[in-house]
């Protein structure tokens, strides 16, 4: 064997070693090659992931159009395992067992990709090619800067200090040790977000320290710190204050992935993912209540970032509970024409009713204005051409709404008894697959919580290519 060939069977044998995501994350990353034409490019600039028509480089515009990249982020043994000391402080349902998390959780991105999609980990996109590439590695050095404190403990200051020791809480000293983590280290401290409290030791090293986490324990939950639209990508506003350091980690990972970020919502504004449905080009839909508000959804209208003609205000005035905080807690688009949704809001009567005021752009001005005002939701989707296939109290407690479309009615669904009530629907003419999500729902919710689909294919260019 020469030398070569030798080479080759090292590499073929490394690459064996890498995990699936990796192989995703590096398969686009040969995308901007391909695009770029070989020459080198920042990819803030251009799209590793894909190269749609019309210089699109994330898109979204109907839930039921084939899903082609999705992130998730794997249970994280640091961050979930301070998570899970405490569940409900965390925002957890209930405690949770990490490694059937983590294995429950491999199992998803498994199903997923049998359907074709491309995966990407939150982990394996700060983590790529930061060890080959210099300016892949100081950007995540940036981010993990970011999030290490250094500070004095309580009842102590740096007079206490002599002038020599007032180096070790400085910036220098923190960036002196960021420079020198392994790329692992650094993905860890973006994760937990640790701050050193120090005191004087008078002895040894001149210092004792203590450590408090801020732990990024709900980012298995990649729905929520945005929403991909026909535009591009929106950042969100989360509600939860222990939550609001995530938007900053994704936005870090669709700028290096080259996905466009073409919005960010701003105080006043809350908006999460979850409760953000596309219905095409024509009409999107945002939830407001418990987690996002009329202030975001202003900001969506006035900055017309959704490039949708209409925009549905789904308000929740009634209920407002954590069991049904997001809109996709209590309903979901399974096909072009049909979906499920929690009955015990349907109907004028019912106590827990949503109403929806809608909105739509005015041509001659390009603002949005209101057209329709409290209109029951069923109604509305029912005037929209959706058949409903109504999902009981019980079965919405284990998620039965919170269902994942991958596209042309390809379902997964984490609970069985619903699951056969969608695939008997003489209205739904698709695929569901049912897995055991249990581990990830106990922390407060399912699979549509934990992906969030960057690309999908647009159903009018695939119209296009067949004609």
């Amino acid at each position: 064997m020469d030398a070569k060939a030798r080479q080759e069977l090292v590499n073929e044998l490394l690459m064996r070693k890498q995990n699936l995501s990796f192989l995703d994350v590096k398969a686009v990353d040969a995308a901007v090659s391909r695009v770029a034409g070989g020459q080198g490019v920042k990819k803030s600039k251009l799209s590793t992931v894909c190269n749609l028509l019309e210089g699109l480089k994330a898109v979204q515009e109907h839930e039921n159009e084939i899903a082609e990249v999705v992130v998730v982020c794997e249970p994280e043994q640091a961050s979930l395992m301070m998570g899970g000391l405490h569940p409900r402080a965390s925002l957890y349902e209930r405690p949770v067992n990490i490694d059937t998390a983590k294995q429950q959780h491999s199992e998803f991105r498994a199903q997923l990709r049998s359907h074709g999609v491309r995966v990407l980990t939150v982990r394996e996109i700060l983590a790529y090619n930061v060890d080959e590439n210099v300016s892949a590695r100081v950007d995540l050095e940036d981010l993990a800067f970011s999030a290490l404190d250094y500070e004095m403990e309580v009842g102590h200051n740096t007079e206490e200090l002599a002038e020599e020791d007032r180096y070790y809480l400085s910036d220098d000293y923190k960036r002196e040790v960021i420079e020198n983590m392994s790329v692992s280290q650094l993905v860890d401290t973006v994760m937990i977000n640790p701050t050193v409290r120090l005191s004087p030791s008078y002895r040894d090293t001149g210092f004792t320290a203590t450590y408090t986490f801020e732990p990024l324990s709900n980012l298995v939950y990649t729905r929520d710190q945005q929403i991909t639209v026909c535009k591009g990508i929106i950042m969100g506003r989360l509600r939860s204050l222990q939550r609001q350091r995530e938007v900053q980690v994704m936005k870090f990972c669709f700028t290096k992935l080259g996905l466009p970020v073409v919005g960010e919502i701003r105080e006043p504004g809350f908006l999460e993912g979850g409760d953000f449905f596309p219905c095409g080009q024509d009409l999107c839909m945002l939830g407001i209540g418990l987690r996002s508000n009329m202030e975001a959804a202003q900001q969506l209208m006035d900055e017309d970032l959704t490039g949708t003609r209409r925009i549905a205000v789904v308000r929740d005035d009634f209920d407002q509970h954590q069991d049904r905080m997001h809109l996709d807690c209590v309903f979901s688009i399974i096909s072009n024409n049909c979906c499920i949704m929690l009955e015990d809001i349907m109907g004028d009567d019912s106590p827990t009713r949503r109403l929806v005021d809608e909105y739509t752009k005015d041509p001659a001005t390009g603002r949005y204005k209101l057209t329709k005002s409290a209109i029951e939701f069923s109604d509305f989707i029912r005037d929209e051409g959706y058949h409903i296939i109504p999902i009981k109290n019980e079965h919405q407690l284990k998620y039965a709404c919170n269902v994942l479309n991958l596209g042309d009615s390809r379902i997964i669904s984490v609970h069985a008894a619903s699951a056969r009530e969608i695939a008997k629907s003489p209205h739904f003419n698709g695929d569901v697959c049912v897995i055991d999500f249990s581990s990830i729902t106990s922390m407060y919710g399912s699979v549509h919580c934990a992906s969030q689909v960057v690309r999908r294919v647009p159903r009018r260019y695939m119209k296009a290519s067949l004609e």
